[in-house]
Formats: structure tokens, sequence, C-alpha cells
């Protein structure tokens, strides 16, 4: 991570956030001749206190483990699901969901190892591979950070987020239409494409 990233993310944590209020705070008791002297290192002191005290976010880890069945997949998705509700905009949620759903529309064609068609396995691990660790990322971010601050082509990592959802549900349609009419052309095509399109979950590259 380069030395400007990690400035924003710290600029934008919740320790510095609550540093600078308590700061602005200590100022407003030396505008107000509640306090003179040493007020400069009062203030220091204060802001200090918010970035030290205050908890850090947590970390969060949101892998899939191995999975082999149709079963065990349906549990990491409804697993990774009930992890992400209440830490993540609804409208995220909504989004995950419809994939999750979406998955579990094509999981019969997805589940066996043994499959000799390539492209399918391209697919499946793109998508099992790429939602948790898309999502991982997001959350690792200072909220104020994800929802405010523009990364890429004026767009924060929340609507970048939003839009490669979006994308992902919309291809895993196609995906889906094209295994039920046995469309082994598109089928390569849209597999192709989910390989390009989702081979990076780093929501600020």
């Amino acid at each position: 991570m380069s030395t400007n990233r990690r400035i924003l993310l710290f600029l934008y944590s919740n320790g510095n956030i609550v540093g600078s209020l308590l700061g602005l705070l200590g100022l407003g008791l030396f505008f107000g001749g509640i306090i003179r002297d040493f007020w400069f290192f009062i203030v220091l002191g204060m802001y200090g206190i918010g970035v030290l005290a205050t908890p850090r976010s947590p970390t969060y880890e949101l892998r899939f483990r191995n999975q082999a069945t149709a079963d065990e997949i349906r549990a990491e998705l409804n697993n990774l699901v009930k992890t992400i509700k209440n830490k993540v905009p609804a409208d995220i949620l909504v989004k995950v969901e419809h994939i999750r759903d979406s998955v579990l529309d094509i999981l019969p064609y997805i589940v066996d190892f043994n499959s000799s068609d390539h492209h399918i396995f391209i697919i499946r691990q793109t998508v099992l591979d790429y939602l948790p660790e898309a999502l991982q990322n997001y959350l690792n971010l200072p909220r104020a950070f994800a929802t405010l601050h523009p990364v890429k082509d004026g767009k924060t990592a929340k609507q970048i987020l939003a839009e490669q959802l979006d994308l992902l549900d919309h291809q895993l349609q196609q995906v889906a239409a094209d295994l039920s009419s046995n469309n082994a052309q598109a089928l390569l095509i849209h597999g192709r494409f989910l390989e390009d399109k989702f081979s990076n979950a780093d929501l600020l590259a």
C-alpha cells in the first residue's frame, strides 16, 4: 500500500475524526477564554487522546473455505450474507443476496470438480473468489472513506462495489441462460469476461 493511500485512510479513520473533534473542542475552549496557558499542548493532547482512545475498526476476513458439494457452497453463501448483514449499506446487501440467488440457480452446473469443462470451473472460482474478497476489501476501508472519497473516475469505493456487483449478477444471469440453452459459445464468451473483469477485487486499484 502506498504512503499516500495510508495517509488518506488514516485521515478518514474513526480515530482521526474523533481526535479532530476533540481538538476543535480544545480550540473552542481556548477562544472562549476557558484555557490559556499551554493551550497548544492541551489541544494537541486532546487530539491524541481521541486518536488513541477510539477503538479501531474491526478487520474482516471473508474467505470461502474449500467447497466440494452444493450444500457446502450454499452454506458458504448464506454465511457470507449473514456476516455482512448490518455491516454494509442496505443496497449493497440486496445486491449480494441477488448474486447468491444467481449462484444457487447455476449450482447444479458448477459443483463437479471433475468436470472437463474448464470454463465452468473458471466461472465457479471467479465468483467464489471475487465476491468475498471484494466485500472484505470494502469492509476493511474506513466507512467515511468508502462512502465519500472518490477513488476512480470520480466514484467512491461504495459506488464501484455497487457497479461491480450489478455487473457480476448480470453476467451470472447470462451464464444461467447459456447453461440452460446449452450455448457453449456464449458460455465461453461470458466465462472469459468474468475471468478478465473480476480477477482483481481491489476496489482502489
